[in-house]
């Protein structure tokens, strides 16, 4: 059995992808093993366990004994969850620098089932508090906070560009996409129907054009080492975005965030999900989209 905990909002997206559900608790839903990709999952729980209690401090004890660090996740009796928290080791604020070192334990999570009946899992798959990665954000240059999108995918999942590299970021506008990439000493082809910041627009290495994104061509920008786009578009209008410039071959590695409109897209996201070297995942600092990167070759 292995819990993947996600939030209120996608809990049906959740529900939609998994496979043999047992029962779903809150925003946590069990389901047999073995381990399943997920999309939506913000937590995975590798090995909950059930176990009864009487009191606050034996329902203490028993997840001492099973691991050291604990989080836990509540959708039911709050304070006594809280009164058991409080009897195990405090757990520093794990918030992150840019590209910094993440810490180094994940962390185990647990949540009451009923008064009684405590679900604990000392394996997860994050070293941050349900999966809830948090940064020290500069509040001072960028012009949005869609850049976390990129600071999460940079730091956590180590998926990044490299200085010195020529990217195309689509839909760039206000211009936190640019501002990022621009940092990590890229060569940045920025295009929007709308312009950029004039303080992001102003800094070196970046060549902006004022245009729609979809009446660009592969041949008018040339060979680039990455594509990433985070343009407001129907999914299915990314989709095909993303083929012509795969089929042009001069671009092997993508990052791309799909917005969904409305309700979600389950059919585009599966087509997402068949490109070789695709990964899809719903970030931290996503709202109702999902983030893909193919991480192949340089062109």
């Amino acid at each position: 059995m292995i819990a993947y905990l996600t939030t209120e909002q996608f809990l049906p997206e959740l529900l939609e992808e998994l496979k043999n559900v047992k029962s779903v608790h809150g925003s946590l839903v069990l389901a047999d093993g073995p381990l399943q990709n997920s999309v939506w999952a913000q937590n995975i729980w590798y090995n909950p366990q059930i176990l009864s209690f009487e009191s606050i401090s034996q329902a203490a004890k028993a997840l001492k004994s099973l691991g050291k660090l604990w989080v836990p996740y509540t959708f039911a009796h709050h304070r006594r969850a809280h009164l058991i928290q409080e009897q195990l080791p405090v757990i520093k604020p794990r918030v992150v620098e840019f590209l910094a070192p993440l810490p180094e334990n994940n962390l185990g999570a647990w949540t009451l089932l009923d008064k009684n009946t405590l679900l604990a899992a000392s394996q997860t798959n994050s070293p941050f508090p349900l999966g809830e990665v948090r940064f020290h954000e500069d509040k001072k240059h960028p012009p949005s906070r869609a850049y976390l999108k990129l600071w999460e995918l940079f730091t956590v999942y180590g998926v990044k560009p490299e200085a010195g590299q020529r990217v195309v970021d689509f839909g760039s506008c206000p211009g936190g996409w640019t501002w990022v990439l621009q940092r990590m000493g890229c060569e940045v082809v920025s295009i929007d129907r709308a312009p950029l910041e004039p303080h992001i627009a102003s800094l070196p290495r970046i060549h902006f054009m004022q245009t729609n994104a979809f009446n660009v061509k592969p041949e008018d920008i040339g060979a680039i080492d990455w594509f990433f786009s985070d343009i407001i578009c129907y999914p299915e209008k990314l989709f095909e975005l993303v083929q012509t410039w795969q089929r042009s071959g001069l671009c092997a590695n993508f990052v791309c965030t799909i917005k969904f409109q409305g309700k979600t897209d389950f059919v585009t996201l599966k087509k997402f999900l068949s490109l070789e070297n695709a990964r899809v995942q719903h970030l931290y600092h996503n709202k109702h989209e999902v983030t893909v990167w193919i991480k192949t070759s340089s062109p």
